[in-house]
This record gives structure tokens, C-alpha cells and sequence, in this order.
């Protein structure tokens, strides 16, 4: 907590808050520390400026927003606030979750009073400025609904009431529109950003966490984008252009077209350590959750007219109505497992990937299964350890006890589960649910 004299400091030219060499890391399975979470992060934050963190899932996004505002420790580097360290949950900041997080036994009027409650103001003093948040953001009317009478864009609108209703020097944003339908989203952003351009917001701040590249672009002073495994600062953009933006803005497009030119920039080679110390090429990679039936549609999709072989990321995102947190496994999936490459913001089918999309379903599923084996090692190993044993079966805890090892649980229980369905896919090794059982699917 910071008294009223560090407060003051508001109005001289030092930023409101300051990042500097962050580090954190996951917690492994077994206990023990485990790869970086982030890296290295250093970022600031100044007056009448909305920022964005932009990256894919397990860039460390939300870790680093939950750093900043108290709620969790770095292992290493510091966080200060109007000059002061941040050593706990910070006064001036307020945050708006994705998952709403309302009390559902409380009325609109008492979940955006609740901040306040807890800061011991005074009634008549709480119920004033809860009424005029309500107003502002839209809800007047609405005070004595339950959030179960409320839509998820209503709902949303109350967490932005409860966080503006204390007057924070900066409002934390955690993906808060990634819960809602595509319309009710573009209705709260446009109404966020008029109220923010109309300097009715009472913040100073904005710094929102968000995986949508054209949300990013239509609301944000800058964007910092971060790179994975660890999540590490690849770059920070200075957007220019003048609110209100017009997604069908040449300009608007191109900056479009180079974040995702960024984000799909081939990373620098690691040097060689431990295996699985953060995910790579090794037996520890950690994988994404991708049906194959959307690894098949993809590559039809590309195979395609317009495409014929390649497209453009922003052009097939916008084409199939997905955004980066769900476009982009897709895409590096068929990279690891060599049907696509992906580049400069372009995937393009490799001749692997074409005959794939010319191949009827046995032989697809052939191909598929030669593939995993030849560059999915987790893959291989399963089936080594399924041939080498008599009876050609194995427990899967077998295999998540080592995955637990390289990484944390909820990451080893979802590369299992990919390699499983991928390898029943390609007929590699049959799974048995009920036993959680692997075996070979025709043992000679």
C-alpha cells in the first residue's frame, strides 16, 4: 500500500509502474523447479496509455499481469509502483478477469460495492460511487439483478464496474472479452474505448493481456509482443493511428500482417542443455490439444482455392473465425509433423502435406502415423517401450511420470493425451480408456 504523498507523484514524468529483469517458472510435476515461465522481462507503463501483451498461451501473459499487480511473487527481478517495490497487492490497481468473477448471492449493486466495503468507505459513500460506475458502464437499471439474470456481456460489465468503481491508477485486464460471442465483444470494446478517448474512465493506465492481434491493434497505444517457452519480450510496437480505427485501414492491415509476420518469426536455436528444459525438439516437448480432424481440415482448407498450397495467416484466420490461441497450434502441429511450414506470416504445405489432402482415409492415416514416429520422439519412444515388452502393453502413468519430470502436470497430462489420440490416429498404438492402457495396435 502506498500513503497519499507517493500518490502525488503521479504528476511528475515517471512512469506508473516499472518492470524490470522479471523471471518466474513453472513448478514440475514432481515438485521441483521447473522450465521458465518468463525471462528476463522488463517493460513499463506510463499515463494515458492503454498497452497490450500480446502471445500465444504459455507465453507467460497472465503470470506476468498477476505479477505486476501483487498477487504473485517473481522469482527474480522487481516491480515498483509510483517508484515504490511492489510486495503485495497493490492499491492503485484493479483487475477485470476473463471468467467474470462475480459472487452469484450478490445483486449488481452489492458485487460492484464490494471493493469498496473492503476498504472500510463509508456506506452512503460506497452506494454513490457503485451507482455512478453502474451508470457509466451501462447497467443503470440493473442494480438488483443476481449475475444469473445477466448475459455474459452484462456480466462482464459489472467486473468493469466493480474495478473502476475504487478509481485505480491503472486498470489490469486479463483477456476480457475472450468469454463473450463475437458481437457482444465488439460491443464492449467500442464502449471501453469511448469512454477511455472521452476521459470518463476515472484510471490513468490500461494494461491488458490479450491473444486477439486485431484487438490489440484497435485499442492499444503499444504492444508488446512476447515470445514463448519462456516468455521473453520479442518486440514492442508503437501504434499511431487515431481512435476511432477502421479494421479495414490499409495502415491497419499492414501492422496486422507484421505481428503476425513476428509471431511466426522461427525462433533463435537453443543451446544444447537438458533434455525438455523447456519445450523443443527433444522427448519432453510439451504439445498442444489439436483434434486431428482439425490437422486434416487445415491442410484441406490450404490445399484449397484460394489458397492452393499457401496462405496468408491474417487472410485464413479471418476465413475460418479463428484467432491466434487457436490458429497457431494448428499450424505448428503440421509444421513439427512436417505437412506445413510457417513463415513471415505465411503457411505454405510441403509435399508431404499435399498428398496428404489428395489421400483417401487409410492412406492419410498411414501417413500420418509415419510421420509421428519420424518427428514426434514421444511418439517413438511409446512405441519402442510397447515392442519391447512381452504382453505389448504399458500403464500411460508410465509415460506422464516422466513427462512430470520436464514439466508441470497440467502440461504433462495434455502432451499424453495429444500423442495418444495423434498415435490412435496413425494407428500407431491403440488406447485402452477404461485401464488407461496402451498396446500395440498389430504387434508382430
Amino acid at each position: 500500500m502506498l500513503d497519499a504523498a507517493a500518490k502525488t507523484s503521479l504528476g511528475t514524468r515517471e512512469p506508473l509502474l516499472e518492470v524490470k529483469n522479471v523471471s518466474q517458472h513453472y513448478q514440475t510435476g514432481s515438485g521441483e523447479q521447473g522450465p521458465a515461465v518468463l525471462d528476463n522481462v522488463s517493460l513499463s507503463l506510463k499515463e494515458d496509455e492503454i498497452v497490450g501483451l500480446l502471445g500465444r498461451s504459455g507465453c507467460g501473459k497472465s503470470s506476468l499481469l498477476r505479477i505486476v499487480s501483487g498477487l504473485v511473487r517473481p522469482a527474480s527481478g522487481d516491480v515498483s509502483y509510483l517508484g515504490a517495490p511492489v510486495e503485495g497487492p497493490v492499491d492503485g490497481v484493479a483487475m477485470v478477469f476473463q471468467s467474470f468473477a462475480l459472487f452469484p448471492w450478490l445483486s449488481v449493486l452489492a458485487n460492484v460495492e464490494l471493493g469498496l466495503r473492503a476498504r472500510k468507505v463509508p456506506k452512503e459513500e460506497a452506494r454513490r460511487r457503485a451507482l455512478k460506475a453502474i451508470d457509466l458502464i451501462g447497467l443503470d437499471g440493473f442494480e438488483s439483478a443476481f449475475p444469473k439474470e445477466l448475459s455474459g456481456g452484462m456480466r462482464q460489465r459489472v467486473g468493469f464496474a466493480r474495478a473502476l468503481v475504487v478509481h485505480p491508477n491503472i486498470l489490469l485486464m486479463d483477456e476480457p472479452f475472450s468469454a463473450l460471442d463475437v458481437l457482444t465483444a465488439e460491443t464492449l470494446r467500442t464502449d471501453l474505448l469511448d469512454l477511455w478517448v472521452e476521459g470518463r474512465m476515472p484510471i490513468k493506465s490500461i494494461l491488458m493481456v490479450t491473444h486477439n492481434i486485431e484487438e490489440a491493434v484497435l485499442m492499444c497505444n503499444r504492444i508488446i509482443v512476447l515470445a514463448s517457452n519462456p516468455g521473453r519480450i520479442a518486440a514492442e510496437i508503437t501504434v499511431t493511428l487515431q481512435h476511432p480505427r477502421n479494421r479495414l485501414d490499409p495502415e491497419f492491415r499492414q501492422l496486422v500482417d507484421k505481428i503476425y509476420a513476428l509471431m511466426t518469426k522461427r525462433p533463435e536455436p537453443v543451446s544444447p542443455g537438458r533434455e525438455g528444459t523447456f519445450p523443443g525438439l527433444g522427448f519432453a516437448m510439451a504439445l498442444p490439444q489439436v483434434s486431428t480432424n482439425t490437422l486434416a481440415g487445415m491442410i484441406e482448407e490450404i490445399a484449397a482455392e484460394p489458397y492452393h498450397g499457401r496462405a496468408d495467416l491474417p487472410a485464413l484466420a479471418d476465413s475460418l473465425q479463428m484467432e491466434i490461441d487457436e490458429l497457431f497450434p494448428v499450424g505448428e502441429t503440421l509444421q513439427l509433423l512436417r505437412f506445413a511450414e510457417i513463415e513471415e506470416g505465411d503457411i505454405k504445405l510441403t509435399p508431404a502435406g499435399a498428398r496428404f489432402a489428395d489421400l483417401e482415409t487409410d492412406a492419410r492415416k498411414k501417413l500420418f502415423g509415419d510421420h509421428l514416429l519420424a518427428y514426434l520422439p514421444l511418439a517413438a519412444r511409446i512405441k519402442a517401450v510397447l515392442e519391447e515388452r512381452p504382453s505389448h502393453t504399458a500403464r500411460a502413468t508410465r509415460f506422464l511420470g516422466e513427462l512430470e519430470d520436464y514439466m508441470s502436470e497440467e502440461y504433462a497430462e495434455q502432451t499424453l493425451k495429444s500423442v495418444i489420440t495423434w498415435g490412435r490416429y496413425g494407428e500407431v498404438f491403440a488406447y485402452d480408456e477404461s485401464s488407461e492402457t496402451l498396446s500395440l495396435e498389430n504387434p508382430q
